[in-house]
């Protein structure tokens, strides 16, 4: 296999089947390495900050098997890492939606010109948006890669985008250690009418050589699990 081009080459994670990552669907996932934050608590660290430790994927096995299981599935996720972060991610969606399925990408919210972009262009369906907590404590959740000035910024376009497509986006929140009750109250009153916030159940990651996460609720690996 030649090295892939392109956002493909960020592809280090692929889960045929999730029946929980995309709520009311069946989906694939495709994890793409690198992430623009530096969260303590994340789980998907080694796909996150050392992505070159993972094992380079075969775009054409994962079309391939997009093509003869469409008819199957409900819809692609894209996750990370942070896809919003990837050169040429918009490209990527764009060769994934040619199976003919709707197309979910998770993300921190911290790049909504990509974002917007990626909607204008109809190569995303729903984003999946992380929110960390109050922005106050954004700089301590993401190991001081966004200040509080930027991570209000950078929210609040997100939620105008949500307000103005609703069926666009769908929010979550982790409760991780340091995180209150009260914090999560916050947390939610940023939000535009009409969306909720779903809490997280937080687990402590283990600091040892793993595959991706789905989720932060999930521990299933995801590998070159392509058939």
């Amino acid at each position: 296999m030649s090295e892939p081009k392109g956002a493909w080459n960020f592809v280090r994670g692929f889960e045929n089947l999730s029946l929980c990552d995309w709520p009311g669907r069946t989906s694939c996932i495709l994890f793409l390495g690198g992430c623009n934050l530096r969260c303590p608590t994340c789980h998907n660290f080694q796909l996150a900050w050392d992505m070159h430790s993972l094992p380079v994927l075969d775009p054409q096995r994962i079309k391939a098997y997009l093509r003869d299981r469409a008819g199957w599935l409900d819809g692609v996720t894209i996750s990370g890492g942070e896809p919003t972060a990837v050169p040429g991610v918009g490209e990527l969606a764009f060769e994934v939606k040619k199976a003919g399925l709707p197309v979910k990408m998770d993300s921190n919210g911290m790049r909504p010109e990509v974002i917007a972009e990626l909607l204008q262009e109809k190569l995303v369906d729903t984003f999946a948006v992380d929110v960390k907590g109050p922005y106050a404590k954004y700089p301590s959740l993401t190991g001081n890669a966004v200040s509080e000035i930027a991570a209000r910024a950078n929210m609040a376009r997100i939620f105008e985008m949500a307000e103005a497509l609703p069926g666009a986006f769908y929010f979550r929140i982790t409760q991780v250690p340091g995180l209150t009750k009260a914090d999560i109250a916050v947390a939610q009153s940023y939000l535009p009418p009409n969306h909720e916030l779903k809490i997280q159940k937080y687990v402590p990651p283990r600091r040892t050589t793993e595959h991706a996460k789905p989720n932060h609720e999930e521990r299933r690996p995801a590998g070159n699990l392509v058939d």
